[in-house]
């Protein structure tokens, strides 16, 4: 008797866009892998146990996950050469005989179920008529069932592995409904699994819980993947969890800076996330979401230029959407850390930081994870010094750990926002971090007034003399491009002014200053040269003042800051922002 070959019934791939690189599959034929910075020539069929390893744990980590599955599958689609194929099925065939069920923790079976199912599903449809090696489609199934049964029962109890591990089941059960979910149960279980960890992962204002930019749109992705799966498999889904993942949407679109790419706050790295955004239109009927995914290019304007998310703890200034005479890419944009600690892991201790964007260029830069090893980087990258923010005697505002902090945090929060009228209203906003460390007090008044760039206040108030060190992390596009020049030597108005190609500094309120050495970095296992402004002040009280204005704007010819407030004088006007009250401005009838 013959038994019919297993039958892959359609799912909708989120990533299916993504992992069509040549490159990355005639490598993979070759058994050369990429992955954290590293690339390493391992065989078709290679140990997979201990493969990586002594590299960086995270380099096995993502190679089981197999995602060159992908582009080996859309090469063999492309070229017709069963040899990428083939090289596919050496990896998942040597994957099974070595390692058994329940080998590597849950997330990462989970990312590896999705991508066998892609890879296999691209080929076939890709190429109808395609037939796996002999044996090899029963073998797959079968290894799956098992892997399906092993996940279920070894769930992460919460936060974004639970998400994708879930997203995982559903997939799983959707794509092999005859082998692995004979009565939809499994299907229906993962969905409605998934409402519960949204409701529980998604604060109300739609953020993700370990208030990690690129985590939260990874996140969304599979919630995203779970509502189009579920309503092309005419699941009922929960109006909740819609609403919610909805909200989760929101953040996504403002937090995308206007050169189309998300930064990479906390853990992460800084992605092009249009596809989630387009998703997100399609299932929800929004022009807003596409708009921002296109840039500008399709659908409808968003009506909110700021925008807060308080309980999540982002505050966004956005000076347009690129509706008007200012180009999508060319507007003016910021992000503000005014909330607590993520959950989790993931949280760098980044209370009160911001990164600046205007004109095309980024201007004060968030550096991003690097790497998750236990080294002198990871404690680099994660700490307060390597963010856009002041540190107090040295220390991090939140005592170092690798992993999930032990012991009290800082804390963060939005005191005030304040927005007017208009396309030239001026929008304010003020947050404030304690520090378990020390007991200084650290409050910062973020202020963005159109055609002239933003004030930045740091009051550091404290019963007890302290070291204070603001630090502004730079482009690495502008790196040796630097100057420092000090202004108004001797006098009330003295500060110093600091230029590159992209913006000018005025910094006042600090005893002196000096470009340092940094570093960013983009993607995971990699990193950039970049320079960085360090101001410092002493004594318990201080008040420093920056000044950012992206280059065609007017440059500041004074700024004084003191208990009183902020006043910042340029050739178009000046600006008055007293301490506790509504920041004017005046500009020059000439």
């Amino acid at each position: 008797m013959t038994v019919a070959a297993p039958v892959l019934r359609p799912v909708r791939c989120v990533i299916d866009h993504l992992h069509r690189d040549r490159a990355v599959a005639d490598d993979a034929r070759a058994g050369r892998f990429t992955h954290a910075g590293e690339t390493l020539t391992v065989g078709r069929r290679p140990d997979w146990r201990t493969v990586g390893l002594a590299d960086d744990e995270e380099w096995r980590i993502e190679f089981v996950k197999l995602y060159e599955g992908l582009d080996l599958a859309h090469a063999y689609v492309e070229t017709g050469e069963r040899d990428h194929l083939a090289a596919w099925e050496d990896l998942v065939d040597s994957f099974c005989d070595q390692i058994p069920v329940g080998h590597d923790s849950s997330d990462v079976s989970a990312r590896r179920i999705q991508n066998w199912i892609y890879a296999w599903q691209r080929a076939e449809v890709g190429r109808p008529g395609t037939a796996l090696a002999p044996g090899l489609a029963e073998r797959l199934v079968a290894r799956l069932a098992a892997d399906v049964a092993h996940l279920r029962d070894h769930l992460t109890a919460e936060r974004n592995h639970r998400t994708l591990e879930l997203y995982a089941l559903l997939v799983a059960a959707l794509a092999l409904p005859d082998e692995l979910d004979h009565d939809g149960s499994l299907a229906r279980w993962a969905l409605d699994a998934l409402a519960d960890n949204a409701a529980n992962d998604l604060c109300d204002d739609g953020v993700q819980r370990e208030r990690s930019s690129d985590y939260h749109l990874i996140v969304l992705r599979s919630y995203l993947g779970a509502l189009a799966n579920a309503r092309a498999a005419c699941l009922t889904v929960d109006p909740a969890f819609v609403a919610r993942v909805g909200r989760a949407c929101d953040v996504a679109l403002h937090l995308q800076r206007p050169d189309g790419l998300t930064p990479s706050l906390s853990d992460g790295d800084t992605g092009d996330f249009a596809d989630v955004l387009a998703l997100g239109a399609d299932l929800y009927g929004r022009d807003d979401l596409r708009w921002a995914a296109t840039r500008g290019r399709a659908g409808r304007a968003p009506r909110v230029r700021h925008a807060t998310f308080a309980e999540g703890g982002y505050a966004v200034q956005r000076s347009g959407w690129g509706d008007g005479d200012v180009a999508y890419d060319r507007e003016w944009w910021s992000v503000i850390d005014v909330g607590p600690l993520g959950d989790g892991g993931h949280g760098h201790y980044d209370q009160l930081s911001v990164e600046l964007m205007a004109s095309g260029h980024l201007l004060a830069v968030d550096p991003g994870r690097y790497t998750y090893a236990d080294s002198p980087w990871r404690r680099w990258f994660k700490g307060t010094a390597a963010h856009n923010t002041v540190t107090v005697d040295g220390f991090d505002q939140t005592p170092y750990r690798r992993g999930k902090p032990k012991g009290p945090v800082s804390s963060a929060s939005l005191l005030t926002r304040r927005t007017g009228d208009g396309p030239d209203a001026l929008d304010a906003i003020v947050g404030r971090v304690h520090s378990p460390v020390y007991d200084a007090v650290h409050t910062r008044r973020l202020l963005l007034v159109p055609g002239l760039g933003w004030v930045v206040h740091d009051q550091l108030r404290a019963p007890t003399d302290h070291r204070y060190e603001l630090r502004w992390h730079l482009a690495p596009d502008v790196l040796g491009a630097v100057e420092l020049t000090t202004v108004g030597a001797g006098t009330a108005e003295a500060g110093i002014l600091v230029t590159t190609p992209s913006a000018t500094w005025l910094l006042a309120g600090v005893t002196d200053a000096a470009v340092s050495h940094g570093l960013v970095s983009p993607t995971y296992g990699v990193k950039h040269a970049a320079p960085v402004i360090v101001a410092r002040a002493a004594g318990a009280d201080a008040d420093l003042l920056t000044v950012v204005t992206p280059a065609g704007s007017p440059v500041p010819q004074r700024a004084t800051v003191d208990r009183g407030g902020v006043v910042v004088t340029t050739g178009a006007g000046t600006v008055t922002w007293p301490t506790d009250g509504a920041a004017t401005r005046v500009k020059d009838p000439r």
